[in-house]
């Protein structure tokens, strides 16, 4: 496969950017500020990085209008840099032709529909009611069960497994490990013994959702778990029965929402943060790293739980003195006794 090449004028011109220097110079892939050679695109997005501009060999840099002056070669000026640049690398990607068609190995239930411009892989299941549509990419060893629905263009990667009663919308990806309808955690206690509450919902995923690899998705108890279009969820995420995420928002790896949470419309939910069960997020939450959501935010904004990292020997002290607050409290808002004449 022969590399692709672009000089800059094109990119400025495919992509509303604004040229400055040569546009002749011809861009052969992207790197770093810091590792780009002269036929590589480089971005300066953050400002902490404006030090490597100058010093930068790369032959094409991406960045805001205001650091053009000190690009020392051909620059693209764009409102997000980060952006623009995420546009540009994507036609350096590359992809592995999929063919349509099903591998012999595959197992396919004769009540299943399988469009025949999808691709099957080796070693694939597909179960009974279930429907492919036109498009599809299925991968090697993906599951498949009973009574699933992926709609067009979507690409499931090796290992996906898609329990039963999972619906996708459009241009979904799903990358390796992932499991979507697996039983969610419902039990009930009884004269000391577990008893398990059934999952009779499913899953259903908006179109352009993209869901990171070994993430598991539960099935809902009765009504079904539920992602807004374009949610992107990263790695070693859990998302628990009859939860419900909204239009673009995005968890970062092993972040956790708990069973019928309710998260709203653009928010960010960061690494190793959780939401407990039942809870609702409002639109455009920003949850930092490792918090844990106790209550539920009706607000808009940025939110923190927990201590900021310090040494173990000033850690153990202040931890001792987490027991004294609700006894230094109460003497703080004590009222003022009256002195004795």
């Amino acid at each position: 496969m022969d590399s692709p090449s672009f000089t800059a004028a094109e990119l400025a011109e495919r992509f509303a950017l604004q040229l400055h220097g040569d546009g002749e110079v011809r861009v052969h892939g992207v790197a770093t500020l810091a590792n780009a050679g002269p036929g590589q695109l480089a971005f300066l997005a953050n400002p902490r990085y404006r030090a490597q501009l100058a010093a930068s060999a790369a032959g094409v840099v991406v960045l805001r209008a205001d650091d053009a002056a000190s690009a020392p070669g051909t620059a693209l000026v764009a409102r997000d840099p980060y952006v623009a640049f995420a546009r540009i690398a994507a036609l350096f990607e590359r992809v592995p032709a999929r063919e349509p068609g099903i591998h012999p190995s595959a197992v396919i239930d004769p009540s299943a529909e399988v469009s025949p411009d999808a691709h099957v892989g080796p070693f694939v299941s597909i179960g009974a009611r279930s429907k492919v549509a036109a498009g599809c990419v299925i991968g090697p060893g993906c599951v498949i069960g009973d009574d699933c629905e992926l709609g067009e263009g979507c690409e499931l990667q090796a290992r996906v497994t898609l329990y039963t009663r999972v619906r996708l919308g459009k241009r979904v990806r799903i990358l390796p490990g992932a499991v979507l309808g697996g039983a969610g955690f419902g039990l009930a206690m009884d004269a000391g013994q577990w008893v398990n509450v059934p999952q009779l919902g499913g899953v259903v995923v908006g179109d352009d959702c993209e869901i990171g690899a070994n993430t598991c998705i539960d099935r809902g108890a009765l009504d079904d778990t539920v992602l807004g279009e374009d949610v992107r969820i990263d790695n070693l995420v859990q998302i628990g029965h009859n939860v419900q995420i909204g239009a673009h928002t995005a968890m970062a790896g092993c972040s956790a929402a708990a069973g019928s949470a309710k998260i709203g419309r653009y928010c960010l939910i960061g690494g190793g943060a959780g939401v407990l069960g039942h809870l609702e997020v409002a639109d455009k939450v920003l949850i930092t790293a490792m918090s844990l959501v106790t209550h539920s935010i009706r607000e808009p904004g940025e939110y923190s739980s927990g201590t900021p990292l310090t040494d173990n020997r000033t850690w153990r002290k202040n931890a001792a003195r987490f027991k004294q607050l609700d006894a230094l409290a109460r003497r703080v808002n004590a009222p003022p006794q009256e002195s004795a004449e």
